[in-house]
């Protein structure tokens, strides 16, 4: 393979690309330009081979160009003070680069009018704001091969920076689709049966059934709610049956993240003892 062309160092902090590169980490998407940024080797070999376009890689003039970076994207290589002032870690590690994110609706994140190779799982992260959570949760969206994630008004974006650190690089993978309150109507429509997690509760409560007792192998979606204050009464309202975690140990709920891992381990440990089948799904969103 031949070698790169020599690149010159941009040694101001002012340059075009790289006050694009600090409005991406800092979340403005107007001076972005709609693009994300990412940093390290693992997030960007996680793109690379997610098939994502990269826009602008970044190099710190104290790394080598990697043998894995993708020819014919433009690349910059800043002075080390210049890198370390667009990025946001503490401790960068020399690569980063500017990412067109993937956008998903909601009929493509449930195909719709054909049959599918699995029922429909979906988790509704409800008003979410610690992006560890989301993050966490879209990881584990895909390693128990939920159909997708969705968010509402109120929940972190995916592409925050701790949100894609803590996904792993499965943000790259997982649609990811914002919906509002008709859109949960409408999943009801297409018999996609809401379940809202809610903390085990001494209080009787018909509609409230144990994660290992209800059925999971429905087509179903898993309602989680904001760290604080939980599921809203209007959500709470929607859902068709309420799901919980017991809870033998002297805790009161659990965090958010590891409430709706669990919750998709147990949807994934249900379906994986059932016989491979084709789902229709009714209408198109």
């Amino acid at each position: 393979m031949a070698p790169r062309p020599s690149i010159a160092i941009v040694t101001s902090r002012a340059n075009a690309r790289v006050k694009q590169l600090r409005a991406a980490f800092t979340g403005n998407a107007r001076l972005s330009g709609g693009l994300v940024a990412l940093e390290g080797e693992n997030l960007l070999r996680e793109a690379i081979t997610s098939g994502l376009p990269l826009k602008t890689i970044f190099l710190s003039e104290r790394i080598p160009p990697p043998a894995w970076l993708p020819r014919g994207v433009e690349l910059l290589l800043l002075a080390e003070e210049v890198f370390n002032s667009a990025v946001d870690t503490q401790h960068p590690q020399g690569v980063a680069a500017l990412l067109v994110p993937p956008t998903w609706k909601l009929e493509l994140a449930i195909p719709a009018r054909r049959a599918v190779d699995k029922v429909p799982l979906l988790l509704i992260a409800a008003g979410l704001q610690d992006p560890g959570n989301l993050g966490t949760l879209i990881r584990s969206a895909e390693a128990f091969s939920a159909t997708a994630v969705l968010t509402t008004a109120g929940t972190v974006s995916e592409w925050n920076q701790k949100a894609l650190r803590a996904s792993a690089g499965s943000v790259f993978r997982v649609p990811v689709v914002q919906i509002g309150a008709e859109d949960l109507v409408e999943l009801k429509s297409r018999c996609i049966r809401l379940l809202a997690a809610v903390a085990p509760s001494s209080d009787f409560d018909s509609r409230c059934e144990s994660a290992g007792e209800i059925d999971l192998t429905i087509p179903c979606a898993l309602m989680i709610g904001n760290e604080g204050a939980g599921l809203s009464a209007d959500l709470l309202a929607l859902a068709d049956a309420r799901i919980t975690i017991p809870i033998p140990g002297r805790v009161e709920s659990l965090n958010a993240a590891v409430a709706g891992s669990l919750l998709l381990y147990e949807a994934s440990r249900q379906r994986t003892s059932l016989p491979t089948t084709h789902y229709s799904l009714p209408t198109a969103l």
